[in-house]
């Protein structure tokens, strides 16, 4: 605990000025990409895993937190190395998902819902519509912030539930995108392969620059 205090002690206000900097830019960029596609979107088609899961309006809160789940990892990196390391395979993997999007539009099909009746949700379908679907960079921001925080807190000796707590909460989120309708299973999948790419590409060989410093 007193390691992981040290870190997020450690360049406090470029954590926070840069994750907000880098959410502004992506929001910007995503709802660009949204409204100007290159073509029409394909809609996906419903597979059998999501009928299964079905609609759970409850799940909202879970699919809100990913905000806070990618950005306490830049928090309690305890070096610039690795935070700009983070900020690295982020920014490229979203990018990457943004090409795609816009060269391959996709959305997900309209489910038999009454909107009105959910009005959280309601604002969400506004503001958030049902396009940019396949790969969920919901959900690939999700396990790559969650390979992250495995490396990371195992570098600071952090109890095993602790950990088994952080890949709980990713595998929450990527239940979150099925559970309200703004994903099907096909674009989950896509962004687990994603941000799995991305995980094992910028995580593999930071063992030394994501735990702390053991004296």
């Amino acid at each position: 605990y007193r390691q992981a205090g040290a870190a997020a002690a450690t360049d406090a206000l470029l954590k926070a000025v840069g994750t907000a900097a880098c959410l502004a830019v992506f929001f910007a960029a995503y709802f660009y990409v949204l409204r100007h596609p290159a073509s029409p979107p394909t809609v996906l088609p419903v597979t059998a895993l999501d009928r299964w899961i079905g609609f759970h309006p409850v799940a909202l809160p879970v699919y809100v937190s990913l905000w806070v789940y990618v950005s306490l990892v830049p928090a309690f990196l305890p070096t610039r190395r690795a935070l700009y390391r983070y900020a690295l395979a982020m920014g490229l993997m979203c990018a990457a998902g943004l090409v795609i999007f816009y060269m391959w539009p996709t959305a997900v099909p309209a489910p038999d819902i009454d909107w009105r009746r959910y009005p959280d949700l309601q604002f969400l379908k506004a503001i958030d519509a049902t396009g940019n679907a396949c790969p969920s960079l919901h959900v690939a921001a999700a396990v790559l912030a969650a390979a992250w925080f495995d490396r990371m807190l195992r570098g600071f000796d952090a109890p095993v539930w602790l950990v088994a707590l952080a890949w709980a909460w990713c595998a929450a989120i990527v239940y979150s995108t099925l559970a309200l309708r703004q994903h099907v299973a096909i674009d989950a999948v896509a962004g687990l392969a994603l941000g799995a790419l991305a995980a094992w590409l910028s995580v593999r060989d930071q063992a030394a620059n994501i735990g702390a410093s053991r004296a």
